[in-house]
Formats: C-alpha cells, sequence, structure tokens
C-alpha cells in the first residue's frame, strides 16, 4: 500500500510528519508518487496564522472532489485529475485521509463533521494511535478509536530516508502564553523529552548517516528533564555521548529559543565546542518594550539587545535570524519606529516578518485597538526593505572568506553545481562531483547571488 504527505507549518511538523514515515516504512509501505494514487493521505496542519488554515480548507475541497472520483461517483469531475480517473479505471479504490497537526487540535470534535471528506482526526495526543490506523485501513476494518489519552508521547526518532540533516524534538508545548499564540492551545503545556530518548535518537541518526541534528521544541532553551537536566546541561550531555560513540554527527542546531530562557551558561556551553553551530534563530517579535509587554514576552526592548551584546562578543561569526510581527493591536508610528531602530541595531542577518493575524481564542483577538490590513501591509513593507538592505550587508562580509560546508543536493539550476549550507545555515552553490553529498567540506566563498553566495571548492 502507498501514502502520501502533505506537511504545513513548523519544523516539529515537519519531524512528526517523518516519525510516522518511519511507521509506515516499517509496515511496508511504500511513498506514492502523488497524492492521485496514494492509498492514504495524510494532512499536517497549522494553526499559527489563519491563512494557514485557509489553505488546508482549500486543500480539503481538492480532497473532497479527488475522493468523488475515486469512488466513481457520476457526478464526479475528472478535468486536472485524469490521472486518478485513469488509476480507477478499473472500479472504486478507496482513499484514506487523515488529518493531523495543530489545525486537527483546534478542531478536534468538530472538524469531521463539518468536511466529511476526512477520515480521521488525529489531535495533538492521538499520534501513538497511528499504528492502529494503519491497521485498520490495510484490513479494511472499522475505523479505530482516537479517544486522546492526556499524555504526549515522543516518537523514537524523526529520521527522512537518506537525509544527512534531520530534527530532534526534544520538548513539545509550552508554558509562555503570548497574548497573540495560539500554541499553548493546541500544543499543550511544556513536557520534555527524557535525555535517554534524546541520546538514543542520536544513537539511531548516527548508524544512519546523519551529520548534522536541530533539537525542536516551542521554546526550545526552557527544557527541563525529570531528572532536572536543562537545556545547557542537555547539550553537554550530548557532546559527550558524541564523542563516546564517535558519532559521525559534527553539527547541532536548536530552534527556537525564548529570549528570556538564554542564560549566560548557555551562551558559555555555546562557546565551548564548535559543534554547536552559530547561527542561531532568536524570535524578537518586536522592538518596541511596550508592545513587548502587551504580547507578553516577558523581556523589554533594552534586556534583548543586552543579549544579543553577549552572543556577539561571545560568539565570533554570529549570524542571528529571528522573526519580527507588525501591526499588532495598539502598535503605533513611535512603536513601529523602534522595530526599525532595534533592526539596525542587531543588524539580522534574514528574519521571518510577517503581519499580525487575529487568531480566535487568543487574548489579542479581543484587544479593541485593532490595526487597519492595509497600514499593516505598508508598515510590513519597510521592514522588508529594511531587513533585505542588511542581509545583503551583512552577508557581503563573509565574501573573501573559506568555511565548513555540508554538501547536500545537486543545484535544480545548475546540474554541473552542488548546493550546501553554512554553520550559519546560508547557502553556498559550488563546482563539485554529486560524490561528496553528504560530506563536509571546505569552500572560498567567492562571491554573492541575492542570498546564496558562490564559492570553490578548496
Amino acid at each position: 500500500m502507498t501514502y502520501f504527505f502533505e506537511t504545513y507549518g513548523c519544523e516539529m511538523n515537519i519531524a512528526e510528519s517523518a516519525s510516522l514515515e518511519q511507521i509506515l516504512i516499517s509496515r511496508g509501505w511504500k511513498k506514492a508518487e502523488d497524492c492521485f494514487t496514494a492509498d492514504m493521505v495524510i494532512i499536517n496542519t497549522c494553526s499559527v496564522r489563519a491563512s494557514a488554515e485557509t489553505r488546508i480548507y482549500g486543500r480539503l475541497g481538492f480532497y473532497s472532489g479527488l475522493k468523488k472520483v475515486r469512488n466513481c461517483e457520476p457526478d464526479a469531475k475528472t478535468r486536472s485529475m485524469e490521472k486518478a480517473a485513469e488509476y480507477v479505471k478499473d472500479g472504486p479504490v478507496p482513499l484514506t485521509l487523515v488529518v493531523m497537526g495543530c489545525m486537527a487540535e483546534r478542531l478536534l470534535h468538530t472538524f469531521k463533521t463539518e468536511w466529511p471528506v476526512i477520515d480521521y482526526v488525529v489531535g495533538t495526543y492521538s499520534k501513538n494511535k497511528f499504528g492502529d490506523i494503519i491497521s485498520a485501513v490495510e484490513n479494511g476494518d472499522e475505523p479505530v478509536d482516537l479517544d486522546e489519552e492526556p499524555v504526549y508521547q515522543f516518537a523514537e526518532t524523526s529520521y527522512e530516508e537518506g537525509a544527512f540533516s534531520t530534527f530532534i524534538p526534544i520538548m513539545n508545548g509550552c508554558n509562555m502564553f503570548c497574548t497573540y499564540c495560539i500554541v499553548p492551545h493546541v500544543r499543550g503545556r511544556e513536557i520534555s523529552r527524557p535525555v535517554e530518548g534524546i541520546l538514543h535518537e542520536l544513537d539511531v541518526l548516527g548508524k544512519r548517516g546523519v551529520k548534522e541534528v536541530t533539537l525542536l521544541g516551542q521554546t526550545v532553551n526552557s527544557y527541563k528533564a525529570q531528572d532536572g537536566t536543562d537545556f545547557s546541561a542537555l547539550l553537554k550531555t550530548m557532546l559527550s555521548h558524541l564523542d563516546k560513540t564517535s558519532s559521525p554527527i559534527e553539527w547541532i542546531r536548536f530552534e527556537s529559543p525564548h529570549p528570556k530562557f538564554f542564560s549566560d551558561e548557555l551562551i558559555e556551553v555555546l562557546a565551548s565546542d564548535p559543534r554547536l553551530c552559530r547561527g542561531i534563530h532568536l524570535p524578537v517579535q518586536h522592538g518596541s518594550s511596550r508592545l513587548l509587554k502587551r504580547m507578553n514576552r516577558r523581556y523589554t526592548r533594552e534586556q534583548f539587545l543586552e543579549l544579543v551584546e553577549k552572543l556577539y562578543a561571545k560568539l565570533p561569526g554570529l549570524a542571528l535570524s529571528t522573526d519580527i510581527m507588525i501591526g499588532f493591536p495598539g502598535e503605533t508610528d513611535e512603536d513601529f519606529e523602534e522595530v526599525l531602530s532595534l533592526m539596525r541595531a542587531v543588524k539580522f542577518e534574514s528574519a521571518f516578518m510577517y503581519y499580525y493575524n487575529v487568531r480566535e481564542g487568543t487574548p489579542a483577538a479581543e484587544f479593541p485597538d485593532q490595526i487597519s490590513l492595509e497600514l499593516k501591509k505598508e508598515r510590513l513593507q519597510k521592514v522588508i526593505d529594511l531587513q533585505l538592505e542588511i542581509t545583503g550587508e551583512q552577508m557581503a562580509k563573509r565574501v573573501g572568506s573559506t568555511i565548513k560546508v555540508l554538501a547536500d543536493i545537486v543545484s535544480r539550476d545548475d546540474k554541473t553545481e552542488l548546493l550546501g549550507k553554512t554553520e550559519q545555515n546560508q547557502r553556498v552553490a559550488f563546482k563539485s562531483s554529486p560524490s561528496i553529498i553528504g560530506k563536509f567540506v571546505n569552500v572560498h566563498l567567492d562571491s554573492l547571488n541575492g542570498n546564496t553566495f558562490k564559492g570553490t571548492l578548496v
């Protein structure tokens, strides 16, 4: 039997899709070329922004049509679904549609009623029953009961077949309750993965040739295992374990840390070992202390800038990226100017920039002083323009240096070139044989083309 994943949203969703894919592979399932001929389609959803949910509704409309074609219903529209129509020329072929992720959790008790095309709605705490869903599909049984249990379970591994870089979820949920964010409502409260489970996954990944791992959590540096191990101690334990096992893993990253939990001890740990990459995503969200307080971010502009100063002082070569939200309720012209001035002061090498989306069920949705869409778009464009300027300036400073690169894939635009990533998580294109894919190499950065370096293998 065959499966097909559609994954939307954050790295945690990517990791969770990968862990479920491992279950399917272990049961003998094969990956379908596309959704038209798959026996099971799994849509892993996101609820962070309204636009993400709107896209999912569009996909559910598409799958409603696809199911009609697969069921050979008389009113099925086969336009743009010729492949599916050809697939069922000898009779109906069932399609099982599974919807999981944060949107599934948010609409857990109404989703299937509103969209009968869905066969299974898998909430945050039901992923452990995915094996039962597979068995029911394989045997043609009645749908399994997915009543949720109030315990989150981490998968053994989130490895993606053939990957040299992969994710390791180390915690789930969030206790911060930022006033704009729906994550604590759909992911639940924080739970940290036991250290032994993380070390076991390191071993599994090392044996499969993985060279780089990214630790994941909604506020990853607030990690605290039941035995008292905090994030700094976890990193030191992981590094020691890699040494003892002669692991091929040479780079460790993490996303997304919260500024509140970025301690001096953590900075010292990061400075102590070159395997801890000097490319850090540090979400600031805004530059105004007044709005940061209203967002419940639990730090001020001044505290964030002090943290950045420490990071730059202790970690030479550091590249910072961030999240910036424009148009939060009550944002004045003065607040907005503080965003721009903070960007100029910090000089982020990249940023995810967006305007505030109202999320039902969050406190900010009820704030009276909402900003007009027109003004939000106008301010966002100014932020984007400034960040493009800063990104170009910061990346240009790296031209002329020779750096370590993980060779990743063959370039889509030039088959004689490979694409690799730097320690700062930036892209480099360079001429080389595909035989070095999955290896660390030294590359001289010759020039910059947009946001991609052009280099020469040393």
